[in-house]
């Protein structure tokens, strides 16, 4: 680890809150990601995908909680990782949000009509050439969740609150291909879909989205 974001400053719970975030997105003010990207492509004669996520707030009566998926190890991408429900856009989808929308209920069974969107992040661009959305919804619970076993092992949840937080942004640089590359991480210790403690390690594009959200809040 090269180092953590303690120095940043934390986003008061107010800004956390439902009506505060959907005043965010409506008030439509510019935006720049801290971060666009996971850096150059493995592959940039080939043209980025379409795709898009859901970033998941699940309206809990003690803050907003993200709902995050662990992906199952036989996966030939990204085996075992933390991510957002989500995938390749398709012809019939209307927009981002369609996409990620039915993405989600495919993959966990999360109904549309429990998430109310309340804006979109900018495109983010994977090495794996993918430009993908990341489409912010509000869950009202109670639901029950269908996994599509295949593709996802677990899903649970992590306080927003504590994504949030700078100090618990983590820095690490490793060498790639001749160069350094740099990523974030946000390990969370904390309940499974089963209620047993465990450590989940949420890095990469997942945690890079993270914290542009973070600066978008804290804007």
């Amino acid at each position: 680890m090269a180092g953590h974001d303690g120095h940043l400053p934390g986003i008061a719970a107010e800004r956390l809150k439902a009506a505060r975030l959907r005043e965010r997105f409506a008030a439509s003010r510019p935006f720049t990601p801290e971060m666009p990207g996971d850096g150059r492509r493995f592959d940039p004669s080939r043209e980025p995908s379409p795709a898009a996520v859901l970033i998941p707030l699940v309206q809990r009566p003690d803050g907003l909680a993200v709902l995050l998926t662990r992906r199952t190890e036989h996966l030939r991408d990204h085996a075992g990782q933390i991510s957002f429900p989500g995938g390749r856009s398709e012809p019939d989808d209307a927009d981002p949000a369609a996409t990620a929308l039915r993405e989600t209920e495919e993959e966990v069974g999360l109904a549309r009509r429990q998430v109310e969107v309340v804006g979109e992040l900018p495109v983010y661009t994977t090495v794996t050439s993918y430009s993908v959305t990341p489409v912010v919804g509000l869950v009202t619970p109670p639901f029950d969740l269908a996994l599509d076993t295949f593709e996802v092992a677990e899903a649970f949840e992590v306080p927003l609150a504590f994504l949030m937080t700078p100090a618990h942004h983590r820095r690490h640089v490793f060498t790639f291909d001749g160069g350094q590359r740099q990523f974030l991480s946000m390990p969370w210790h904390g309940p499974g879909s089963d209620g047993q403690m465990r450590e989940y390690f949420i890095w990469g594009a997942t945690a890079a989205m993270l914290r542009n959200l973070y600066r978008f809040l804290s804007d």
